[in-house]
């Protein structure tokens, strides 16, 4: 979606940007994750289109996504690691997002149908 639906010219954005929602949305997913659903606090991660991206938080703290091997290709999560440990999960929590660190990716070029697919990882299904 990131690199069919938008760019940087004058037709950079289809249609109506929604008060910039869709820009927001485009900042977000284009650095690996998008939020689920507004207000729910639950991100999912996607494949990002940079190496490396840093925000830093309204609370001051950096949060770093890093993707390794990441190209056209290698556009799927192989697996993750949060901070040091490893993210089963295909999903981010504000409050993780918030409290700094980095989130590493590993990408390849075929989905692996292990990561984030165990029942126990599913995101929270209600707000």
């Amino acid at each position: 979606m990131c690199r069919h639906a938008y760019g940087t010219g004058p037709a950079g954005l289809a249609g109506n940007d929604d008060c910039g929602q869709m820009s927001a949305w485009y900042v977000l997913a284009a650095a690996g994750f998008y939020p689920v659903a507004p207000a729910s606090g639950v991100y999912a991660l996607g494949s990002p289109l940079f190496d490396e991206v840093t925000f830093t938080t309204s609370r001051g703290t950096r949060f770093t996504i890093q993707s390794r091997h990441n190209s056209d290709v290698n556009c799927y999560v192989q697996s993750a690691t949060l901070g040091e440990k490893p993210l089963h999960r295909a999903w981010l929590r504000h409050e993780e997002i918030m409290a700094g660190g980095r989130l590493v990716l590993d990408m390849g070029p075929e989905p692996n149908k292990e990561w984030g697919s165990d029942p126990r990882w599913a995101p929270p299904s209600g707000i």
